[in-house]
C-alpha cells in the first residue's frame, strides 16, 4: 500500500472519478425513487396533508407559521442523514469484504486516504443530489422565508451528511460482517430521525431526552437548517452548530483512515 503527501490526496482521489461515475451510471435507477420521488411524498404527506390538522402557532413551532414550514427543514436535514446511512454501510462493507474493491484500488499507487476521499466525494455527490432535489421540491410551497435561506440550506445539508458519513464509514470499516447494521439502523438512524426535532420541538420531550437530543448531530443540522429556512438565524447558535458538525466530521475522518488502514493490512 502506497502513501502520498497530504496535498496530493485530492489529485489521487480525482483518479477515482471515472470509477464512481460508472458506478452511478449503472446503479442510479435503484436510487431514483428515494432520490427524486420520496422528497415530494414527504413534503405532501407530512407537511401538507398532516399539516392541515396542526395549528400553525409560531410560539409552538419555533417561529414557523405552519406545520409545513416547521417540518420541511427538518426533513431536509434528515434526508441528508438517511442518504449517508444507505451509502456508507452495506456499500462500504461490500468494497471491503465481498467485492474487495478497496484492495484492488490500493494495489495501485492510490493510498487508503485517497480511496476514502474518493468514496466520500461520491457520498457527498449523492447527498447533494438528493438534498438539492428536496430544496427544489420545497421551494414552491413557500417554506423559505428568503432566497438566501434556500441557498445556504444546501451547504448545511452537505455538512450534515459529512458529519454522519465519516464516523459511520469508520464504524463500518472495522466491522467483520454486516450483522451489526440492523442495530445501527434500528437504534441509530430511526431514533435520530424521530427524536431530533424534525417532527416536533424537542422541548416536548422529557428533560433528559431533550438534553440527549441536543447532543446528536441531526438536531444540530435540523436546528441550523430551520433557522436558515425561517430566517431566524442567531449567529452564535449557528456557529456552535457549524463547529459541532465540522469537528464531528474531522474526528470521523481520522477514525475512518485508521480503521480502514488497519482492516486492509489486518
Amino acid at each position: 500500500m502506497s502513501s502520498t503527501a497530504p496535498d496530493n490526496s485530492l489529485a489521487g482521489a480525482a483518479r477515482l472519478v471515472d470509477y464512481w461515475a460508472i458506478v452511478y451510471k449503472r446503479t442510479w435507477k435503484g436510487s431514483a425513487i428515494s432520490s427524486f420521488v420520496n422528497p415530494l411524498f414527504y413534503v405532501l404527506a407530512m407537511g401538507v396533508l398532516l399539516g392541515d390538522y396542526i395549528a400553525g402557532d409560531p410560539d409552538q413551532l419555533e417561529g414557523a407559521t405552519s406545520y409545513l414550514a416547521f417540518i420541511a427543514p427538518g426533513l431536509l436535514a434528515a434526508q441528508a442523514m438517511q442518504t449517508v446511512f444507505g451509502e456508507v454501510t452495506y456499500p462500504v462493507m461490500g468494497m471491503i469484504k465481498w467485492q474487495r474493491t478497496y484492495f484492488g484500488m490500493t494495489a495501485t499507487p492510490l493510498s487508503v486516504r485517497e480511496v476514502i476521499l474518493g468514496h466520500m466525494g461520491f457520498v457527498m455527490f449523492r447527498v447533494g443530489l438528493t438534498c438539492g432535489v428536496f430544496i427544489v421540491v420545497m421551494a414552491p410551497f413557500g417554506v423559505f422565508a428568503t432566497v438566501w435561506g434556500a441557498v445556504l440550506a444546501f451547504p448545511v445539508a452537505l455538512l450534515v451528511g459529512l458529519a454522519f458519513a465519516t464516523p459511520i464509514f469508520a464504524l463500518t470499516a472495522g466491522l467483520k460482517d454486516e450483522s451489526a447494521f440492523s442495530l445501527i439502523f434500528r437504534l441509530g438512524m430511526i431514533p435520530l430521525f424521530l427524536f431530533s426535532g424534525a417532527f416536533f420541538p424537542i422541548e416536548n420531550l422529557d428533560r433528559w431526552m431533550e438534553v440527549l437530543a441536543k447532543v446528536t448531530p441531526l438536531w444540530h443540522g435540523v436546528d441550523l437548517t430551520r433557522m436558515l429556512t425561517l430566517d431566524t438565524v442567531d449567529a452564535g447558535t449557528a456557529l456552535v452548530h457549524v463547529a459541532y458538525l465540522t469537528v464531528l466530521a474531522a474526528l470521523g475522518w481520522v477514525w475512518a483512515e485508521k480503521r480502514l488502514t488497519k482492516r486492509m493490512v489486518g
